[in-house]
């Protein structure tokens, strides 16, 4: 492996990169995790159910499950820059209308409207890392940029209860979509690609070492249809399901859960349901750190990924089960922030593995194959946990289950992910296995 090191120019261009990416991942999952918010609030104001609210809450999700495939394509094809400026806007403007809403109905609609404006963020954060950074060098932004799926989450709780408590929880729906609308011209107006700087030979070689020089160049459809005939994309979709369903039980579910099954005041809710979520902060980092570290030993960029996956899965399914069984409420926030620290520690390897495991071209579109996995089972989360909540009045069984899904998805990696793909040496299914 090449010692080569960014020049100052290129540092520069990745500091500011890396940091609006993180902005606008904060500000997206800011606006997903609304509703979980304000779930008392909106259950009670349109005369919702349990059941009925994870239904709801699922709807965002379906809807940016099925909108990774296209998403990840469109951006190899069109690029970073349009399609996050575009995605910020389309997102916040369906904020904005959710603070008009009157029916579920209505309100399904503009969560259809959010998961297809934040489809872009990460699969196009893949693509962003993996243009601007040597191969030795991708964990740690990853680390970065995946950090937003908690900087967002853990920033939300009291600023959100905030906003809805003292303005209601319609003004807190407009404020953060007028917001996010501001977000996205800033992130038009500061990224750039490649080709719009005068790169020097060692610039481009610092980017291209190891690789397979097709950077700038677009993927095709035949290209990104050839993606679904290796093992490693499977592994990918199956393996990250689970950490989705881990990761979205929580997201979606975690102030219910505080206030539901262990009693806890709306207001307190609002400071508690953020602890674990630091927490999860400071795994995202770790886990790209590690995973560049494990490179630096002399593991393959893909094992180096692998090793943190499987055991930040394992990890977080032991600490819910834990979580899920405790009577002491200390300690169950306790376990659920250690648990978010391992499930994202895990989320941010899943992250730098496909800006390893993919060609350069097509980066977003394995990325978005992964995530669509992720989103899947984080669809089927909230939907499925509000349903068993409902039929027997308890988390305990939700939980447990999170934690078996979590582990069966750690033996997918750990089976069938095992080489990254290539493009130009394209084969059946039976061969590249």
């Amino acid at each position: 492996m090449s010692d080569l090191v960014a020049s100052p120019r290129l540092r520069s261009i990745q500091r500011v990169a890396v940091g609006m990416l993180l902005l606008t991942g904060a500000v997206n999952y800011i606006d997903r995790v609304a509703l979980a918010i304000a779930n008392p609030l909106i259950r009670q104001d349109l005369h919702l159910s349990i059941a009925e609210m994870g239904v709801l809450l699922s709807v965002f999700l379906w809807t940016y499950c099925f909108a990774q495939l296209p998403v990840g394509f469109a951006i190899d094809r069109v690029g970073p820059r349009l399609l996050l400026g575009l995605g910020a806007v389309v997102w916040s403007l369906a904020q904005v209308f959710a603070g008009f809403v009157t029916s579920m109905g209505q309100f399904a609609w503009t969560r259809v409207l959010l998961g297809i404006g934040e489809a872009p963020q990460f699969p196009l954060d893949a693509k962003v890392v993996r243009t601007w950074f040597n191969v030795r060098d991708r964990g740690t932004p990853t680390g970065i940029f995946n950090s937003a799926s908690t900087v967002g989450p853990a920033i939300a709780p009291p600023l959100l209860t905030f906003l809805m408590l003292d303005f209601g929880w319609r003004s807190m729906f407009i404020i953060i979509g007028v917001f996010g609308i501001a977000i996205g011209g800033i992130w038009w107006a500061t990224y750039r690609d490649p080709d719009s700087y005068n790169l020097t030979a060692a610039e481009q070689h610092y980017l291209d070492d190891g690789e397979d020089h097709t950077h700038g160049k677009r993927v095709t459809f035949a290209e990104w249809r050839s993606l679904f005939g290796y093992r490693t994309t499977w592994g990918m979709i199956f393996g990250n399901f689970g950490n989705g369903y881990m990761i979205w039980l929580y997201a979606a579910w975690l102030p219910g859960y505080l206030e539901i099954q262990r009693h806890v005041s709306i207001p307190h809710t609002g400071w508690l349901a953020a602890i674990p979520y630091v927490f999860g902060i400071v795994g995202s980092l770790f886990g790209g750190w590690l995973a560049d570290k494990l490179v630096r030993a002399g593991f393959s960029p893909v094992n180096s990924r692998k090793l943190p996956i499987i055991t930040g899965m394992i990890g977080a399914a032991g600490c819910t089960i834990f979580a899920a069984l405790i009577p002491s409420n200390t300690a169950a926030i306790a376990a659920i922030s250690v648990a978010l620290f391992a499930g994202n520690l895990a989320g941010a390897t899943i992250w730098a593995l496909a800006v390893v495991a993919a060609p350069s071209k097509g980066v977003a579109s394995l990325g978005s194959m992964q995530n669509f996995g992720g989103f899947l089972g984080g669809a089927l989360a909230p939907m499925l946990t509000g349903f068993i909540v409902q039929a027997t009045n308890s988390f305990v069984p939700a939980l447990i289950l999170a934690a078996v899904v979590s582990v069966l998805s750690a033996f997918v990696y750990l089976i069938v992910v095992r080489e990254p793909v290539h493009l130009p040496d394209l084969t059946p299914v039976a061969a590249s296995a």
